[in-house]
């Protein structure tokens, strides 16, 4: 097949999924940005076709130019922060102080994290000196019921926790839990203790501990967590420090208004 019928071929995708191919090519590019020629080649579409959409693009706003190429725009990255409700932003901002607390006293991986459904989103993530291999990344989500911080949400969200229940729970290692009530009496114990932990739950060797951010109403706004290699961390004995910080930060959210 000549390289023309080629272009035609690819070119016969409707042009939202050829938007959303250059902005997926773009987010892997997101910091130094990618010239028309690259992205074109990612997105697989022809070079002319890839221009045309990065200017229509362009003149939404959702991407923006960066020397002779292009990057991710500023209106982008506004619906993102859209994904996680309109509180997500004023979390981050009075809750990151106690954030950078966690760290200084642990000097592990750290975390600020909302839930998202029956997911964790995380909104900040600190890394720390002994740094594991963690699966989190700002921005981005797990299932709550495989991680720490997620079980610390879940555990002060009746509704959320319902749907999780009720749907499968995916395994991750043959720590993961899977079953329905034995979920259920974990979140019982979490709401009991204040909380949570992940032994290995999500990633073979990763352990974590997490604590809710409180609103006045009892309701858990966010989660701090400290992660590390098993071994390295005594998630049992950092759970002080993590109750602590997440008790004033608690406190914090309460003054904010």
């Amino acid at each position: 097949m000549s390289a023309t019928l080629i272009d035609a071929a690819r070119d016969d995708r409707a042009a939202v999924d050829k938007a959303v191919s250059l902005l997926v090519a773009l987010g892997d590019r997101s910091g130094s940005g990618a010239g028309v020629s690259e992205l074109a080649r990612r997105a697989q579409l022809s070079k002319s076709t890839a221009y045309r959409v990065l200017g229509v693009l362009e003149r939404n706003g959702v991407v923006e130019r960066h020397g002779t190429g292009y990057r991710l725009g500023e209106r982008l990255h506004s619906l993102g922060q859209a994904v996680y409700g309109p509180d997500a932003e004023n979390v981050r901002d009075v809750l990151l102080p106690f954030l950078a607390d966690l760290y200084e006293l642990t000097r592990e991986t750290v975390h600020l994290a909302v839930l998202h459904d029956t997911h964790v989103a995380y909104l900040a993530k600190l890394y720390g000196h002994r740094s594991a291999s963690v699966p989190s990344r700002i921005g981005g989500r797990l299932p709550a019921h495989a991680t720490a911080v997620g079980k610390a949400l879940l555990a002060y969200d009746v509704d959320a926790a319902e749907q999780a229940l009720r749907q499968p729970l995916r395994r991750f290692t043959d720590r993961t839990i899977t079953d329905p009530d034995e979920l259920s009496a974990e979140l019982d114990r979490i709401r009991s203790t204040g909380v949570a932990f992940d032994d290995e739950e999500h990633q073979p060797g990763l352990t974590c501990v997490a604590v809710p951010v409180l609103s006045r109403g009892g309701r858990a706004v966010a989660a701090l967590s400290v992660a590390g290699r098993l071994g390295h961390i005594d998630t049992r004995r950092l759970s002080a420090e993590v109750r602590r910080v997440a008790a004033a930060a608690s406190q914090a959210w309460a003054r904010r208004a």
